[in-house]
């Protein structure tokens, strides 16, 4: 079964709409929707887009599914399921809110990357990691300790889809600043579906229920369900860190030879325990094949193709794990021109016309090209709503077994976004609208010893009725727990 939805215009749309609209569409029991408390009073982000909208309603979402299959499993009724306004929003942006040993979370942009201008318009640079960044120095001809200034002296000399599309060819990540007309016109806009979850059974093999290691009457609504993840910076690392706070048992994989970013992965990691497999050498390789064996998810967001050339596509898992469930975050699409290409948040932000059009809601009167969001919404909505279809999945399984296979993207939670419509004017820029750290309250957060000191970040927003969503484990650095399930 996959779901397309429609392309219906849901500005009309509350917050509960959408919960709805996206819970029919994965054709979820409508009679659990009864158990959702959604008060929608409260300041709200500042931004032209429905920003706290998006956020109450995907992290909603995420709780309703994981409250379901709670309710399947132990036969009761689905319990009550809230998620304040104020505090999803603040949720959104927590990969920035957090103190580790009192001191506020570091700046985690790179030197080179941001806006810059060509010789005919602007683009994009997302250099966070460091191949990135090499990859870029390379296009323009410049050593690796080249500044900035030099960096964006030699970008004038570019136009700005050129440049765009050396980035795509050459392992980098840059994309030129579109209006939202020039995005609609690209082979990409058109190939993004207008729904944000896309939830398909991809094979009969898998028993239905519940492995027997999940408890019933548990503290927590997926307590025992094993996940494998396989992921980088924000998005997909949300999704895993949401199914822990119900109580799944995270394994995040990394790798020695890749780039990292722990000043985030402290965060976005909570929950989960961290270990090493190089996927080169083939003892790790195997170990990673014995995890997946007995695992319930296999999540993953890497390049499309990068892990099914390494054995690990969707078809090659099932055969290892009959029943599992592939959870897949990809930047643009599984499908059109760009669906193998690199991105990010920022990036699509950029170049589907959303910075510009922020712009002009902003201050009509500005030369300003592009406003960001004020938050990394893509990335964080993404990750709640795979975290939705993931648990909506293991629902599906329990019901009529199976192999199922759940795909978000960043694209399309940017189309779905929009098609919640935009303030008028500046109207989302009112007297009252804050800024995430303008939201955080104390008691929005909580404290705990981390293996890099005592972090204190923001806890999670949903509430469930009788249970206890939270985090077990906090972040270590990689390595320091075997590769074993609990």
């Amino acid at each position: 079964m996959e779901s397309n939805g429609d392309a219906s215009d849901r500005s009309n749309f509350r917050a509960m709409d959408t919960v709805r609209n996206i819970w029919t569409g994965l054709d979820l029991p409508p009679q659990a929707l009864h158990s959702l408390r959604l008060d929608e009073t409260g300041h709200e982000l500042a931004s032209s887009y429905k920003l706290s909208h998006l956020a109450q309603s995907s992290i909603a979402l995420s709780a309703l599914a994981a409250a379901l299959n709670d309710s399947h499993h132990n036969s009761t009724s689905v319990a009550a399921v809230s998620v304040p306004l104020e505090h999803a929003s603040a949720e959104f942006a927590t990969e920035h809110l957090y103190f580790l040993d009192e001191k506020p979370a570091e700046n985690k942009w790179g030197p080179l990357g941001g806006l810059h201008k060509t010789k005919d318009e602007y683009v994009r640079i997302h250099d966070n990691l460091i191949n990135h960044r090499l990859a870029l120095l390379r296009i323009l001809g410049l050593s690796d300790e080249s500044t900035r200034e030099q960096v964006a002296e030699k970008i004038l000399n570019w136009k700005a889809t050129d440049l765009e599309q050396a980035g795509i060819d050459n392992k980098a990540v840059i994309y030129a600043l579109r209006s939202e007309d020039e995005w609609n016109a690209t082979p990409q806009a058109k190939a993004v579906p207008d729904f944000s979850i896309s939830i398909n059974k991809i094979s009969s093999a898998g028993e239905r229920g519940y492995p027997s290691r999940m408890p019933l009457g548990s503290d927590r609504c997926l307590r025992g369900l094993r996940i494998v993840e396989l992921s980088r910076i924000i998005a997909a690392p949300v999704a895993g860190k949401t199914l822990a706070a119900h109580g799944a048992d995270v394994l995040w994989v990394t790798s020695p030879t890749l780039p990292d970013r722990p000043m985030t992965d402290i965060d976005v990691n909570r929950g989960k325990r961290a270990i090493s497999i190089d996927l080169n050498n083939p003892k790790d390789k195997e170990a990673l094949y014995e995890l997946i064996k007995d695992a319930d998810v296999f999540l993953q967001s890497y390049r499309p193709g990068s892990l099914s050339r390494r054995g690990l596509s969707p078809s090659g898992l099932i055969k290892i794990r009959p029943g599992l469930i592939c959870a897949n975050l990809a930047a643009w699409g599984t499908q059109g021109p760009w669906k193998e290409n690199r991105g990010f948040d920022s990036m699509v932000q950029t170049a589907s016309g959303m910075n510009v059009s922020e712009a002009q809601h902003f201050d009509p009167s500005s030369a300003t090209p592009a406003k960001p969001l004020p938050l990394q919404a893509l990335d964080h909505a993404s990750g709640y709503l795979l975290a939705a279809g993931i648990a909506a999945a293991v629902y599906k399984r329990a019901v009529e077994g199976g192999s199922w296979q759940v795909d978000v993207t960043l694209a399309g939670t940017m189309k779905y976004l929009k098609s919640l419509g935009q303030l008028p004017g500046k109207e989302g820029f009112r007297e009252g609208t804050k800024l995430p750290k303008e939201l955080v309250t104390e008691d929005m957060m909580e404290t705990k010893e981390s293996g890099y000191g005592l972090l204190k970040a923001v806890r999670h927003s949903a509430r469930v009725e009788g249970k206890q969503p939270g985090w077990d484990f906090m972040p270590k650095p990689p390595g320091l727990y075997e590769p074993k399930w609990l």
